[in-house]
Parts: C-alpha cells; sequence; structure tokens
C-alpha cells in the first residue's frame, strides 16, 4: 500500500460500505438483486479507485501464497458453510433461477463482501506497513491484530446500513468476519477471503435466502 492513509482507507471503506446498506436497503428497499446491483456499483467504483490510489495489482496479490490461500479459504469457508446450515431452510429458486442465484447472489455478492470488509482493511493496515518491519513476530501480531480490528470496523458500519442489524444480530456478522480476516491473514493471501466469503454465500443461497441472515437485506 502506497500513497494512502491506513485510517482513510478504512474510514471510507466503511462509508461506502454504510452507505451502500443505508441507502440502497433502509431508504430505498430495493430488492436483493437490485440492491447487489447498487452495491456492485458504489463499491466497485471504490475498489477501482483504492487499487489506482494504493497501487494495489490485483494479479500480483492473487498470486500471493496462492496454494495456502486455496486450502485456508475452502477449510474457513467449510466452517462458514456450517453455520450456514444450522440456520432455518427456506425455499430456493431452482433450474435457471438457482444457477443465476448462485452466480449473482453467491460469487458476485461474496466476492465484494470480501473485497470490501476484509481485503481492503488488511491491506490498509498491515499491508502498509515495511517488510522489513513484518519480519518480526511482535510486530506481525500487533498489526495483524489492528487489521482485525479495522475489517470489524468495516464490517460493522456496513451492517448498521441494514435495519435488520441494529440490534444483537450484528454479533454474528462480526464473528464470521472476524474468522475471514484471520485466515486471510494466516495465510497471507485475499483468496482466502475471497473463498470463504463465496463459499459461505453459496451455502446460504442453496439453504435458502429467506431463512439466512448471511444473504441480507430481509423486508
Amino acid at each position: 500500500m502506497e500513497q494512502m492513509s491506513p485510517g482513510l482507507g478504512v474510514s471510507l471503506a466503511a462509508l461506502v460500505g454504510f452507505a451502500s446498506s443505508a441507502i440502497f436497503s433502509s431508504l430505498l428497499h430495493w430488492s436483493r438483486n437490485t440492491f447487489v446491483l447498487g452495491y456492485a456499483a458504489l463499491a466497485g467504483l471504490f475498489l477501482a479507485a483504492f487499487a489506482v490510489v494504493g497501487r494495489v495489482r490485483p494479479t500480483i496479490q492473487l498470486r500471493r501464497h496462492w496454494r495456502a490461500g486455496l486450502v485456508g479459504g475452502v477449510l474457513v469457508g467449510i466452517i462458514l458453510a456450517y453455520g450456514v446450515r444450522a440456520q432455518p431452510a427456506s425455499p430456493r429458486p431452482s433450474g435457471l433461477a438457482l444457477a443465476g442465484a448462485l452466480a449473482w447472489l453467491g460469487v458476485v455478492y461474496g466476492t465484494l463482501d470480501a473485497l470490501l470488509l476484509t481485503v481492503v482493511p488488511v491491506l490498509s493496515v498491515y499491508g502498509s506497513r515495511p517488510p522489513e518491519l513484518l519480519y518480526r513476530g511482535r510486530a506481525r501480531v500487533q498489526w495483524g491484530g489492528l487489521a482485525l480490528l479495522a475489517s470489524l470496523v468495516v464490517t460493522g458500519a456496513y451492517h448498521l446500513g441494514f435495519a435488520e442489524y441494529r440490534g444483537p444480530t450484528l454479533v454474528q456478522p462480526l464473528i464470521g468476519t472476524a474468522i475471514v480476516t484471520t485466515g486471510y491473514l494466516l495465510t497471507g493471501s485475499p483468496l482466502a477471503a475471497v473463498l470463504a466469503h463465496v463459499i459461505m454465500h453459496v451455502a446460504a443461497v442453496l439453504q435458502g435466502m429467506e431463512g439466512t441472515v448471511q444473504l441480507p437485506p430481509h423486508y
């Protein structure tokens, strides 16, 4: 990370996340599919700007420790999917509608959440530190903990924009994000975060979109 302070990157990610959920869900009451479209447009602009200003090269990031990222992402995704399966089932689409839901709500929605809620905060905080500093174990733990905290701040801001998360229900997405972000930090690969989120969202689609909390908004 260069040319963007850690605090600025985290603050902007939190603002974009809150604006997306507050405007498109709480204010406009868009359907889930339309919400993801608005979310993708707003978050996508921010992510593109973040990559340009911070000189983040996505291809290089995805190649970093990619084997560990694959394994870690699948393992974390399985843990999160298990939690999804414990929730009440509801009707799900079939045929082409199911394929579309898996692609749009599973892959696209899951990837957006992973990038905004986990990857950006970690790159802003942990990724902004000089490599020679992070050679020391104490510094890695310290900055890794701050990156985890930043991810929780962004996740909290994003979910507070949904009316359904203004209360004790906010705890569940914070726990999920803590697990995903820890997987990212341990593997050193953003692929772990993306895979874990996508697997969780796919599991939520298959369990039924109205009965799982991982696919807001619910009205």
